[in-house]
């Protein structure tokens, strides 16, 4: 692969061009990559609104009817429903996990398989989420898997 770079004052915004043979899974990875980090989803906690960059995100879920972005670090609540969310991330390697759950795929550290057809997945901070036999398939595509 080759990459070049073209810094010039003038330009007003950065634009990236990709000239290609095929799309691969590699390139595809990372057109995604680059989406994520120019989306932006607002949280609150503590009674403050925090703009988050949506590649910080590990993951998504909802508990009471109520929907939480969870980063390596902290856990902010979002107005968004899940399905809302899902929709805008889907395109940026962010997959539905369960009925309840968005995971970001480029924060999964390891996984597992389970019983049942589930997978288990450990984040980058470290915990443990469930992948339902249903959603299982996005994670096996992603990685070649049958």
């Amino acid at each position: 692969m080759k990459i070049s770079i073209n810094i010039d004052g003038s330009f007003k915004e950065t634009e990236i061009t990709i000239n290609c043979a095929t799309m691969n899974q590699a390139l595809e990875r990372v057109i995604a990559t680059l989406r994520v980090l120019d989306f932006k989803l607002t949280g609150t906690k503590n009674g403050q609104t925090f703009i988050l960059d949506a590649s910080e995100v590990l993951y998504a879920d909802t508990v009471d009817k109520k929907t939480f972005l969870y980063t390596k670090t902290d856990v902010y609540e979002t107005t968004l429903r899940l399905y809302e969310l899902e929709s805008q991330l889907v395109n940026k390697d962010f997959f539905r996990a369960g009925k309840s759950s968005i995971i970001n795929f480029n924060k999964i550290k390891s996984l597992k398989s389970d019983i049942g057809g589930r997978i288990i997945v450990v984040m980058e901070n470290n915990e443990k989420l469930i992948v339902s036999k249903q959603y299982a398939s996005f994670i096996k595509d992603k990685l070649g898997r049958a």
